[in-house]
């Protein structure tokens, strides 16, 4: 992921005392809740109406970049207020942390058991996206600058979140809504001229249901009272446009856990009083396909996953409050997502004793139904970012998005296919660019716009 500092395992002691803590942590977790009093109930939040934010704040750096933004009761910022906005928005992102492999490009590809298709490509080595085939070759580019679309933000093009793009949706049209982490969130059109550009602090991700709306994740770095009178958070919102970008709805994600019956999940999960509170990094629109089951999956809530507290939540839109949520499965998680058997496929970066896993949980039995993780034949480990795609031939699309690598693994674990950024990043090039995404495309997805060959027949 492109972010402000490197995260490394340390030393084997090292590696020890932070699973020794991460235990204890779960643990602590475990002891403090009580059992569920209904299906859709978290089984371990006490049921309150309200709760004070407290405890300290984490050693994790916020990662991003800060928008600024007028304290809510108006009052005028301190020079020290100031000057710490300040600080956080200059935090940017690295385009790569770990040194570049000798191979590039798809390095497996078994046509028989792989998924066949296009994928698109998120990668950190430029503001852009490709789409590629199985093999590799490229149909067609996306690319935009940051200063392109919002020229008057000179500051802002300078930052480092600015030099990429950190996600991309692609319409069948060949327009892309694309975000620059922390900045905000445009649409450009299949040759990349820009459509709107909305300067909203959009981040991580979003999702476009079948009408065009959009359900994106925004943020602001503001004085927030009850939580810290002295010094600035970053706060998150859930904020839904039109299909022109146009900003339909916008409510706090903070607000919507204190006015639920899971406001106490803050204090036991150590929410901390400075700096990002919950990182949120992904919001999917649920289909309500297991609301039969849990009333709180219905068609039109949001699930998202909490990475600062290791949680994943459901939000009614409705409401505007938390109605589900779950953590003590994974540690610093992302992208959680809804399957067709009613599980939940969860990237767990460091679940698996500090080093990452795909799991695959059953919210209504809360049992883990199926798990991947690395071995010694294929070292799987992302401190941050990720993402997992379950594929429609049962196979599941990994990002390990640190080490630049995507891979298509069966239900036993099988690598069939995969493929290596070739892309550079640091001084001479050393590093392998952090790959955000890889997203599986359907042979039967429209291309008639794409710029670039058709895709190569399978080998």
């Amino acid at each position: 992921m492109i972010r402000a500092a490197c995260e490394t395992g340390g030393t084997s002691r090292g590696r020890r005392r932070l699973r020794v803590l991460h235990m204890g942590v779960l643990l602590l977790v475990a002891v403090m809740l009580l059992p569920p009093s209904d299906a859709a109930g978290f089984w371990g939040w006490t049921r309150t109406e309200s709760s004070e934010s407290v405890e300290t704040e984490t050693s994790e750096e916020p990662a991003g970049r800060w928008r600024t933004a007028r304290p809510r009761d108006r009052r005028p910022l301190t020079k020290e207020q100031q000057r710490e906005i300040e600080r956080l928005e200059s935090i940017g992102y690295m385009t790569g942390t770990q040194p570049a492999p000798y191979r590039s490009g798809v390095t497996v590809h078994d046509s028989e058991l792989s998924l066949a298709g296009v994928n698109l490509v998120v990668s950190a080595h430029r503001p852009g996206a490709a789409l590629m085939d199985m093999n590799g070759a490229v149909l067609h580019e996306w690319s935009l600058e940051f200063s392109e679309a919002w020229p008057s933000r000179p500051d802002d093009a300078a930052e480092e979140s600015a030099q990429s793009w950190r996600y991309a949706h692609l319409l069948e049209d060949g327009s892309v809504l694309a975000v620059f982490e922390g900045l905000g969130l445009m649409k450009v059109d299949s040759s990349s001229r820009l459509i709107w550009a909305r300067g909203n602090g959009a981040h991580h991700d979003l999702d476009v249901t079948d009408d065009g709306t959009i359900y994106a994740l925004t943020r602001e770095a503001h004085i927030v009272t009850r939580v810290n009178s002295a010094s600035p958070v970053l706060e998150d919102f859930v904020e839904v446009l039109d299909r022109e970008g146009r900003t339909l709805k916008r409510f706090s994600l903070l607000r919507a856990f204190e006015q639920s019956e899971f406001a106490n999940a803050l204090s036991v999960l150590n929410m901390g009083r400075t700096g990002d509170l919950f990182h949120t990094n992904a919001i999917e629109v649920l289909d309500g396909s297991l609301a039969d089951r849990i009333p709180a999956f219905r068609k039109g809530n949001v699930l998202i996953s909490l990475r600062k507290l290791s949680l994943v939540a459901v939000v009614d839109l409705d409401q505007e409050k938390v109605v589900w949520a779950h953590a003590g499965v994974w540690l610093k998680q992302h992208m959680p997502t809804m399957l067709k058997n009613g599980n939940m496929l969860v990237f767990d970066n460091r679940g698996d004793e500090g080093r990452s896993r795909v799991v695959e949980f059953n919210p209504v039995t809360q049992e883990v139904a199926w798990v991947y993780k690395g071995g010694k034949d294929n070292d799987f480990f992302t401190g941050m970012c990720g993402a997992n795609h379950r594929l429609a031939n049962g196979n599941t699309l990994i990002v390990e998005s640190d080490f630049g690598r995507a891979f298509e693994v069966t239900r036993s674990g099988e690598i069939v296919w995969e493929y290596v950024n070739p892309a550079r990043a640091g001084k001479r090039d050393r590093l392998i660019a952090t790959l955000f995404d890889v997203v599986r495309l359907p042979p039967s997805f429209p291309l008639s716009w794409a710029s670039g060959r058709r895709p190569s027949p399978q080998p």
